[in-house]
């Protein structure tokens, strides 16, 4: 095996990255644990593990997600598989999650629209033994992510997955509990230019239009699959709490409010499901 001559330390100390951007690369690329690459720091890398190396510096500067660059994304304690077929699993999202859990009742059955990498469905799903789970993607490509993530995770066959533009594959499924974290990013927004955005799955992002199309669509269609009492949780974006409320209300729901997430922002707003 020919050697680079340079360690792991002299790559660590030379990248343009941040010291935990270029740790997580190495471990990623040598295959090490974090005490690995302390205790190695001298070993020196071989011709092919120094090129690996210097593209994935390379992609990262230039921009790519480090989720995407050695596949996977830690969310509510769990490891999930990532790719550009789907959103990377966000802090925030996690809020959504603890709300589900406080909510859903004993024994009950929920659905996740829109579950992408699956993460949502997951952790619900591995902190709530008691729930049924059922969770539903438009994309083929989505729900092959989330299927293996739930393999790796989950017990076989503790989670359904349905391939479904919102609630057309579902019939007159009736549910407990919904939640969705939908696209909500409103068309042209300069947010989709920036960032990690640039690299995910657009159609994962935005709705094409005002941001708000597909709430209308999940509030409007919620009555034929959510139990009467049952709660609809709903994740979007900063400034879009005032509008998911009024569409809630207007659908006959009760008890509509809006939860913040850690950095203070309006984050989750849902409700009930009238009665009678």
């Amino acid at each position: 095996m020919e050697t680079s001559g340079v360690s792991i330390a002299a790559c660590e100390s030379s990248s343009p990255l941040g010291k935990l951007e270029t740790r997580i690369l190495l471990m990623h690329a040598l295959g090490l644990t974090r005490i690995q690459l302390i205790t190695r720091c001298e070993q020196l890398l071989d011709a092919e593990q120094l090129q690996t190396m210097q593209d994935l510096i390379q992609r990262r500067y230039d921009g790519e997600p480090i989720a995407y660059l050695v596949g996977e994304r830690e969310f509510f304690g769990l490891p999930f598989r990532v790719s550009p077929d789907v959103l990377i699993p966000r802090a925030d999202t996690e809020l959504l999650v603890e709300l589900a859990l406080q909510h859903a009742p004993p024994q009950g059955s929920l659905l996740d629209m829109g579950t992408g990498s699956g993460a949502i469905a997951i952790a619900i799903a591995h902190s709530r033994p008691d729930l049924q789970v059922t969770a539903l993607d438009v994309s083929p490509a989505a729900l092959k992510i989330a299927e293996d993530n739930a393999q790796r995770i989950l017990d076989p066959g503790r989670m359904r997955l349905l391939q479904s533009s919102w609630y057309e594959a579902l019939q007159a499924e009736l549910f407990d509990t919904i939640v969705s974290n939908p696209p909500y990013i409103v068309k042209d927004d300069h947010h989709l230019g920036e960032g990690d955005l640039r690299f995910e799955p657009v159609i994962a992002l935005t709705d094409h239009a005002d941001g708000l199309s597909n709430y209308r669509i999940i509030i409007g269609g919620a009555a034929l699959h959510l139990k009467q009492g049952g709660w609809l949780l709903l994740e979007h974006g900063y400034d879009q709490a005032e509008a998911v409320r009024s569409l809630l209300s207007e659908h006959g729901f009760t008890q509509v409010q809006t939860w913040r997430d850690l950095s203070g922002i309006e984050r989750v707003t849902g409700g009930i499901l009238a009665t009678g």
